[in-house]
């Protein structure tokens, strides 16, 4: 009896995609980002989310952060219908280059980003207190539509507790030379955007909650832990 192979994973699939994408330049100036602002004409976004709150210190582990943490790292929260990240998942973060697969209506595009860096670290924060922070940046590569890039970080007050997911990105239009495609982003380009942004945000939270959860229930409790044994 014949059997059937089991699928290949995404990033096999576009393996010659990633491979050409991985060779493409930055499709914008990395040394005028100080000039990407919104008087030159570039959008300029900021978007906030919280998640559940953790007690006041380190991250813990299994807590909100470190959840959001592999959520970020394995690109799961951007609204799947609209945008999948394609990559090699044992690959450095810090070297990853990402085919992302965009869906719009009846069109699938194919565009290329690559991360231009990981932020690990404790911030001071402007009453005094200090932040844990942890995130990464993606930049626009040749052939994309725009041109920019989009910062990710997940945020932990350590001396409240308070855990939030931030995005922050400047863009501008790249250059599309089909001029039906053309007129397509000019129209829905900027709502996508903010749908691609406030759905991340939703399904950050949500994802967040579901790994809590997850968590929560694989946990020993009094009614399984053999006699003798605590928590």
């Amino acid at each position: 009896m014949a059997t059937n192979s089991p699928a290949l994973p995404l990033w096999e699939v576009q393996k010659a995609r990633l491979e050409a994408f991985s060779k493409a330049k930055v499709n914008f100036d990395l040394e005028r980002t100080s000039e990407y602002t919104a008087e030159n004409g570039w959008r300029i976004d900021d978007y906030e989310t919280e998640l559940p709150a953790e007690a006041p210190g380190p991250p813990a582990p299994g807590g909100s952060w470190q959840a959001a943490q592999q959520i970020l790292r394995a690109y799961t929260f951007p609204p799947s219908d609209l945008i999948t990240g394609i990559f090699v998942p044992d690959a450095p973060l810090e070297d990853r280059t990402m085919v992302l697969r965009a869906q719009f209506l009846f069109f699938t595009f194919w565009f290329g980003v690559r991360i231009g860096g990981v932020t690990d670290e404790a911030r001071k924060l402007p009453d005094g207190g200090q932040e844990q922070v942890w995130g990464y940046n993606y930049r626009t590569l040749e052939g994309h539509f725009e041109r920019g890039q989009i910062e990710f970080t997940v945020h932990k007050n350590l001396g409240t507790g308070r855990v939030t997911f931030h995005i922050h990105a400047f863009s501008q239009p790249g250059r599309i030379r089909n001029p039906f495609y053309w007129f397509g982003f000019k129209l829905f380009g900027r709502m996508l955007q903010r749908r691609f942004a406030h759905q991340s945000l939703e399904r950050m939270r949500a994802q967040v909650d579901a790994a809590r959860r997850q968590t929560t229930a694989s946990r020993p409790t009094a009614a399984n832990l053999p006699a003798g044994a605590g928590l």
